[in-house]
């Protein structure tokens, strides 16, 4: 994701936002290094045989995530317990608060075994 996030982490000014979201960024790659890291709509997102698993944008006040909002739905307990504030479509992590991993990594997985068999970039 380096190069492909490079320019996108450019224009995040403040340092330990920047620092944060290049931190996640290399986590998703390390972690799942068969997804396949681009930018779309101006933001890092992965995909599994050309399906949307997760995208990632920023905001003054939190790290945007977005899994899909069956994904949502899914975790939205978890989500919650993690302190996390959601919408439909996104989970807001206050710059404040720590990633929980473990989650994003339950997130990932889920829509990467979910989307095993789909044929669209998004879900119908």
């Amino acid at each position: 994701m380096d190069n492909i996030a490079a320019g996108f982490l450019a224009r995040i000014d403040n340092p330990q936002h920047r620092a944060r979201v290049e931190e996640v960024l290399s986590w998703v790659t390390s972690r799942f290094p068969d997804l396949t890291p681009k930018i779309a709509w101006n933001q890092p997102v992965f995909t599994d045989h050309g399906t949307f698993i997760i995208g990632f944008s920023v905001a003054k006040h939190h790290l945007a995530v977005a899994p899909e909002r069956v994904v949502i739905d899914r975790f939205a307990d978890e989500i919650v317990r993690s302190g996390y504030d959601h919408s439909k479509e996104l989970i807001r992590i206050a710059w404040d608060q720590p990633v929980d991993l473990a989650l994003l990594e339950r997130i990932i997985a889920f829509n990467i075994a979910d989307k095993a068999d789909c044929s669209t970039f998004w879900r119908k």
